[in-house]
């Protein structure tokens, strides 16, 4: 099935080498970083919590900047640019309740990620598929559970753990994938040297 796939698409030799390169390139770095979440969660909980913070910032600042250029009247874009800055200032001040604040939003995340889950396996009544939207939305409960019970106490390693599991599953698939259009590429061409 890929192969005809592959071979209907005709896609670009440059493109398809440059997503193989740095798909094994951005996999191993991955898969380097997962493993340090994974045995060094707290470490990798600061980092998450700075990565959060500044992309906060920058996006409190870069909204307050869109609010004032076309529309300094908006009370909810103004609104929108203080919250964003408010936590961030508080992750920066204060990063202890930054991480506890982190995990209560990878809670709701979760939470929410379950409930959506639930609500398409009900709505695919007679699917095959149902059961994988089912396994999601208890994977996600059972997340968030994990998250909330032990919440703030576990904050500081469970953020990391999670992250760097994340991490490290990404980049495992991230080098599958560049091997496996190597493998393709294989295949057609053997394909067509027959032919």
């Amino acid at each position: 099935m890929w192969i005809n796939s592959t071979i209907k698409l005709n896609l670009d030799k440059d493109v398809v080498d440059t997503f193989k390169k740095y798909a094994k390139i951005g996999g191993f770095l991955f898969v380097i970083l997962g493993a340090i979440g994974i045995f060094f969660p707290t470490f990798m909980t600061l980092g998450t919590l700075v990565f959060v913070t500044y992309l906060m910032l920058f996006a409190g600042v870069s909204s307050a900047t869109l609010t004032w250029m076309s529309n300094r009247g908006d009370w909810a874009g103004w609104l929108k640019s203080l919250l964003l800055i408010g936590v961030a200032l508080y992750m920066i001040f204060y990063p202890m309740g930054g991480v506890a604040t982190l995990d209560l939003l990878f809670s709701f995340y979760f939470f929410m990620d379950a409930f959506g889950s639930f609500g398409l396996a009900f709505s695919a009544e007679d699917k095959k598929h149902k059961w994988v939207w089912i396994f999601n939305a208890l994977t996600s409960f059972v997340l968030a559970i994990i998250f909330i019970i032990g919440w703030p106490l576990t904050s500081l390693w469970l953020i990391g753990f999670f992250v760097g599991v994340s991490l490290f599953f990404d980049g495992v698939a991230l080098i599958v994938g560049g091997y496996t259009i190597d493998n393709l590429e294989k295949e057609i061409t053997k394909k067509e040297n027959k032919e």
